[in-house]
């Protein structure tokens, strides 16, 4: 203290008053150092005390009242979090006096919790704006307004990348195809872990224009769409020849199990001795929703999941009811095949129930989960890695098929391939006459 005073004072021209200060100061310190020190402790005590019940009425509301959280969270701070909490307030500081532009609380907010979660390293694990988390559940639905494609982080190229425009939708009509590449949205670049900014900004007003920069191959394209109402209609179903049925779905959404159910009790109607379930390009979803799929199949009480956490902790996912599809299936897969899809395929293919045809699938091996928080926003964060019925790991590695077949090179991209051209369907049928 004596220091920092023979700082503040050193610039007093007068030797006399520069003393006189100095030693009241002095004095008065060494008079009421005791005193000093207990009042110190005690201010110190009182404000640990006020802050320890702030942070904890504060966490209380923001995380264990929220009305949708998935999980009840116990959190505590630590020096490092204080750290960036401390750093953030340092930029907020810098940015307030010196920047020439206004700025929007809202996005700087956002965007600094964005680069703190993708800070991670794992391109699942992210931030979703209150906008974005009700863009989600409307696509879960089935219903929303944009040009209607399925898109995927395609780990390859860092880019987002077309699993599939959905049928008759303003993307179809447009020209995109599967195995497109998005390059920009509106004129902003984009790579894999912009998914959920470049979702929210294809989506807009029925009506409205939005443009899409993609890479085909070594070919660049500029296709502005036309946003309309989109519905989806994920699950489709064909007789084929020689009594087998063909179902075809591209993702995995709130009622897919149901609509899969219905397709296969007309099929089955209609006489079907046998099933193609065609999962190349089906990007995902929902996981209980391939699980009652796989449900519907395996026999009761098979294990048709193992979830792992983080602490290695095992659940085991097992079918409920006795098989409703009693027949052989055969299931068709590429290398879009992702997520919710591998889970289907793993199990049937580990339990012996369907053989798989195509080429390996794309190996996303672990488990999201969307906590929603108070106010709107949310984070979708990696929780658990899955395995299949053997204990195989999928994640970056891929569920192999029992007969790997290619299609024609220069059909690779193309979503709706002739009968006669589809080596891979054509394959499957062979296997099941």
């Amino acid at each position: 203290m004596v220091y920092r005073l023979n700082l503040l004072i050193k610039n007093l021209n007068n030797k006399k008053e520069y003393n006189i200060i100095y030693n009241v100061v002095k004095g008065i310190m060494e008079e009421k150092k005791r005193y000093k020190v207990y009042k110190i402790i005690m201010l110190i005590v009182l404000v640990a005390f006020i802050t320890f019940m702030i942070t904890s009425i504060g966490l209380y509301q923001y995380f264990v009242k929220g009305d949708n959280l998935n999980k009840h969270l116990l959190l505590s701070a630590s020096s490092e979090s204080k750290d960036i909490a401390n750093s953030l307030d340092t930029y907020k500081a810098i940015l307030d006096k010196y920047y020439l532009g206004e700025i929007n609380e809202k996005e700087l907010k956002e965007g600094a919790i964005r680069g703190y979660i993708e800070g991670v390293g794992d391109k699942y694990t992210e931030y979703i704006s209150k906008e974005e988390m009700q863009e989600y559940m409307e696509d879960t639905k089935g219903n929303f307004v944009g040009i209607g494609i399925y898109m995927i982080q395609d780990k390859k190229s860092d880019k987002i990348m077309v699993v599939a425009p959905i049928k008759n939708s303003p993307a179809e009509k447009a020209g995109v195809q599967a195995g497109d590449l998005i390059l920009a949205v509106d004129g902003q670049e984009c790579t894999a872990n912009d998914m959920n900014t470049i979702s929210s900004k294809i989506k807009g007003e029925a009506g409205t224009t939005v443009k899409l920069k993609l890479q085909r191959g070594n070919e660049t394209l500029e296709l502005d769409i036309k946003r309309e109402s989109v519905t989806v209609n994920p699950v489709e179903s064909k007789m084929l020849e020689s009594n087998i049925g063909y179902i075809k779905f591209t993702s995995f959404d709130e009622n897919t199990s149901e609509d899969f159910k219905k397709n296969f009790e007309t099929l089955q109607k209609q006489g079907a001795k046998s099933l193609i379930i065609d999962l190349r390009n089906n990007g995902g979803g929902i996981v209980d929703e391939a699980l009652k799929i796989a449900d519907y199949i395996a026999e009761k009480d098979s294990v048709l999941l193992y979830e792992v956490d983080k602490e290695n902790k095992e659940v085991v996912k097992k079918s409920e009811n006795a098989p409703i599809i009693k027949m052989p299936i055969i299931l068709l897969t590429n290398e879009n095949t992702a997520s919710s899809s591998e889970i289907l395929a793993g199990a049937l293919k580990d339990l012996g129930k369907a053989k798989i045809v195509g080429t390996k699938t794309y190996g996303k091996g672990v488990i999201q989960e969307i906590l929603t928080l108070p106010d709107g926003s949310g984070i979708k964060i990696t929780t658990e890695k899955y395995l299949t019925p053997n204990k195989t790991e999928i994640n970056k590695v891929g569920i192999e098929p029992n007969e790997k077949v290619e299609l024609p090179e220069d059909l690779e991209n193309v979503l709706e391939v002739e009968e006669k051209d589809d080596t891979q369907l054509q394959k499957a049928i062979q296997m099941l006459k």
